[in-house]
């Protein structure tokens, strides 16, 4: 019964790479919700299988906390204070025009979008209840469950650049034409996801250290078979933030396999973290819709993007526009005489666009949560008792956070249970030898009268 429980977070892991790629898949998507309710709602039946730790009770919180701000914003305010919100002067000129008062109306000037929006985020915390909270998991199993689903997109990207582009593999109508998207509409998702995977392939392979000879000789093997594949899926997705990204995760995924307090480590670790930033800076300048090394035309500037979102982030501070709510916002901001065919669905960076939708109070869970992952992440390399996956999952998820500086990536259920996968396994810690496993047996005394 325990096994069979073990793997509902693995299966339901492979179901969102698969099916939660895009936006654009309506009635997959809902099938990921439909399920991810379930779990949840298990969850809350079952209660925790074993004692939260501290820091799984404070992720929890923050979990909380974000919905609380999120349903703060759809409560609706008096017409007399609405106005006063920030950034809402006009709309409201709009009933004065009208020649009626405003009405009471909530936070958001989207609450539909607020709430389909967050409906969005429910796979990410099935996976949360169901490792968290369940325990419905094993290490091993969530890694091969991740393989599984990005080596099917690598499958499947390769038929779409065989096809050369002619979209009879992709799965979505909008979609990153003539490049490997495998599963997802963004070759750069599907390019992030290979990211992904490479640290945790290195974590199985730390996990059979104590193996003997031949087995882990066959391990490093099929690792590097593995890893081989995982370039090959890069380089046929074209995506600079897989060229950008994959490098310093492959630094810090042979620090896995080495003593937390050695040199090398700690090497592997400033050497990925300079390229980190600048993978990051030449994302920041590459132009939106650029998929290769060369030159190629703008569709739009991330920074006029970023500069316009800033703009109207000061206008809707403190409270914001509501969850959900970027598009409407953004095109009142605009520059009317540049504007085209194409749409400026996000800012590219999540956490600006968080804070315009959010406002302070979304600023603020941000940051707690930032706290959260930087401590646990500290934890996860210099505890002894810490887990290759928990290391494997700073890491991860390092790569998705740095990520959403220049993307949304975590907006997908494929990436966004990712990530939500990641934040469990990061308090996962290195299972007790049997040996001291018995020394730590209670002992039991003669009590004399």
């Amino acid at each position: 019964m325990r096994s069979a429980r073990e793997l509902v977070g693995p299966i339901y892991l492979v179901a969102c790479l698969l099916l939660g790629g895009s936006a654009q898949g309506i009635w997959s998507n809902m099938l990921l919700q439909i399920a991810g309710v379930l779990i949840i709602a298990w969850a809350a039946a079952t209660g925790p299988a074993e004692p939260l730790t501290r820091a799984a009770r404070q992720l929890l919180w923050i979990v909380l906390a974000s919905l609380v701000v999120v349903g703060v914003q759809l409560v609706p305010l008096p017409g007399s204070m609405w106005p006063d919100l920030g950034g809402r002067e006009a709309v409201a000129s709009g009933y004065s025009v009208l020649g009626i008062p405003v009405p009471p109306l909530p936070i958001s000037l989207a609450p539909y979008e607020s709430v389909a929006t967050l409906v969005t985020a429910i796979p990410a915390l099935a996976i949360l209840c169901a490792l968290l909270v369940m325990k419905a998991y094993r290490p091993v199993w969530l890694a091969l469950a991740l393989c599984a689903g990005a080596f099917s997109g690598i499958l499947l990207g390769a038929l779409q650049v065989a096809s050369s582009g002619a979209g009879k593999w992709y799965l979505y109508p909008e979609s990153s034409f003539p490049f490997a998207a495998g599963f997802f509409a963004n070759s750069n998702h599907m390019a992030l996801l290979l990211v992904i995977v490479v640290p945790f392939l290195a974590a199985m392979l730390a996990s059979m250290r104590r193996a003997n000879v031949q087995r882990y000789s066959g391990a490093v093997a099929l690792t590097a078979g593995a890893l081989i594949v995982i370039l090959v899926g890069i380089a046929l997705s074209r995506s600079l933030a897989g060229y950008g990204l994959v490098v310093p995760a492959f630094l810090l995924s042979f620090a896995i396999m080495r003593p937390a307090k050695s040199g090398a480590s700690r090497l592997f670790g400033l050497a990925a973290g300079a390229l980190l930033v600048g993978a990051l800076a030449m994302l920041a300048w590459s132009p939106i819709g650029e998929r290769t090394l060369e030159t190629g035309t703008a569709v739009h500037s991330r920074a006029t993007i970023l500069s316009v979102t800033g703009e109207a982030v000061n206008d809707f501070m403190p409270f914001g526009s509501g969850l959900g709510t970027f598009r409407q916002v953004y095109k009142l901001y605009e520059d009317h005489d540049l504007v085209t065919r194409e749409v400026v669905n996000h800012a590219h960076n999540e956490y600006v666009e968080l804070a315009l939708e959010t406002g302070i109070p979304g600023v603020l869970v941000m940051l707690a949560f930032l706290v959260w992952w930087s401590r646990n992440s500290w934890r996860a390399w210099r505890s002894p008792d810490s887990s290759p996956y928990a290391k494997a999952a700073s890491i991860a998820s390092a790569v998705i956070l740095a990520h959403s500086l220049v993307d949304f990536p975590a907006r997908t259920a494929a990436i966004g249970s990712c990530l939500a996968m990641s934040l469990a396994l990061l308090l996962e810690r290195r299972p007790r030898p049997a040996s001291e496993r018995a020394d730590l047996r209670p002992t039991r005394h003669l009590a004399l009268d």
